[in-house]
């Protein structure tokens, strides 16, 4: 019988360079996002699903609860940071999960070092951050963006909720 525990690909930012360098070692090609994920829905795993498919694994960069409230305002996020990082985790998409505390994901970025750096199609390169942009190709990483899937976000769903 296979033990699962999703709980074991939450990954402490001070494990980070070592969950990496095993990657490497495996030669595995790292597939990269980021975001806060605080309703999970559809467009959120079929974006999931997608980055993973580019790659041999997939980590994602979850934003802390604090970076959610600089970014989406004091009502956000519904889920708090601990549940969103063990919700991403049970998806098998993703092989690991590690939350950090700025706004941007530069400084993620530059500890994660990924082979692909994925992004949602409401960016383009030029849209993008441009010191997430240049932290990626500096490191030899390519930035991908994946087309958007429309009428699905945080955003409606709450406002949906809000009405009932």
């Amino acid at each position: 019988m296979n033990i699962v525990n999703f709980r074991d690909k939450i990954i402490s930012w001070e494990n980070l360079p070592k969950w990496r360098e095993a990657m490497r070692a495996r030669k595995q090609k790292l597939v990269v996002t980021n975001g806060c994920f605080d309703l999970l829905h559809l467009g959120h795993v079929t974006y999931l699903e997608n980055a993973r498919n580019l790659g041999d694994a997939l980590l994602v960069g979850m934003n802390s609860d604090a970076a959610v409230r600089d970014l989406k305002g004091p009502d956000r996020p519904v889920n708090i940071e601990g549940d969103r990082a063990a919700v991403l985790a049970a998806l098998e998409s993703i092989d690991g999960v590690c939350i950090f505390n700025e706004k941007a994901a530069t400084r993620f970025l530059s500890f994660a070092q990924p082979d692909i750096y994925v992004k949602g199609g409401d960016y383009t390169l030029e849209t993008l951050n441009q010191e997430e942009r240049a932290t990626v190709e500096k490191a030899g990483g390519k930035i991908v963006i994946i087309p958007f899937v429309p009428g699905k976000s945080t955003t409606s769903l709450l406002q949906k909720i809000s009405r009932l």
